[in-house]
């Protein structure tokens, strides 16, 4: 199998060469898949490549919402949920490293007019993480996390699919504003899709999601986003039904 990036030690640069556009970011990955090793396993290769290759993926020209901005927002709420986790969770276990790399790699294969973008994102997770050094187990969860992606349907006693979903799809509990920009972009990225039609679709996952018993399954996702991101979709849904 053809490795996912250069090989250890072969030279790279960064977007344009130059300054390193996303020193968060590379710091993040860096620290994620030190912990996912463990500290057991071998230093190499170098994990720098690696997020050179996933922000490329992030950073292609048919994305509008599903960029390096979206990475950075579902990071940070991963990180939020994960200081609040012991506070409201009783102290549930989480491994907090596959879920980082999960958020890494749940749209880094990303086409809107495709249907198997998790599938596809999926397996490239397992092709990069075991040449990282990660074990097959991490390695295994951090896929079946990015598969879980695609229905935001974690079991009750799935906590790392509780943590993941939660913080991919708090962008639904922003302020108005923040909202609308994210709706925007959605259609920004459907712009291939007639208005008609794609207010229909919309409609359609946006009722899905009204009609789900809790959007969010942390305790901490229910106490501070599930209200606020109810009245967002709902204000969205009148839009499109009565615009």
């Amino acid at each position: 199998m053809a490795r996912t990036t250069p090989p250890s030690g072969t030279a790279h640069t960064h977007f344009g060469g130059g300054a390193d556009p996303f020193p968060d970011l590379h710091h993040r990955w860096a620290t994620a898949v030190a912990g996912a090793r463990g500290g057991s396993g071998p230093a190499d290769p170098d994990p720098a490549p690696y997020a050179d290759n996933l922000l490329g993926r992030w950073s292609e020209p048919q994305r509008r919402y599903h960029t390096t901005g979206h990475l950075l927002a579902v990071l940070d709420r991963v990180d939020e949920l994960a200081v609040h986790a012991t506070d409201l969770d009783a102290g549930v276990p989480v491994d907090w490293d596959a879920v980082r790399l999960a958020a890494w790699f749940h749209d880094a294969v990303y086409r809107p007019e495709r249907s198997e973008n998790e599938e596809r994102s999926a397996a490239l997770a397992e092709r990069a993480l075991p040449e990282l050094g990660i074990d097959a187990a991490c390695t295994a969860e951090v896929a079946r996390l990015v598969r879980l992606t695609a229905g935001h349907d974690p079991a009750p006693d799935d906590h790392n699919g509780a943590a993941l979903c939660d913080a991919d799809l708090a962008v639904l509990a922003g302020a108005p504003e923040q909202y609308a920009a994210y709706a925007a972009a959605v259609r920004e990225e459907y712009g291939f899709v007639p208005d008609r039609e794609f207010r229909a679709g919309r409609a359609e996952v946006l009722r899905h999601l009204l009609g789900m018993a809790s959007l969010y399954r942390t305790p901490y996702g229910k106490q501070q986003w599930e209200r606020v991101a109810r009245r967002n979709l709902t204000t969205e849904l009148e839009l499109l039904t009565t615009g």
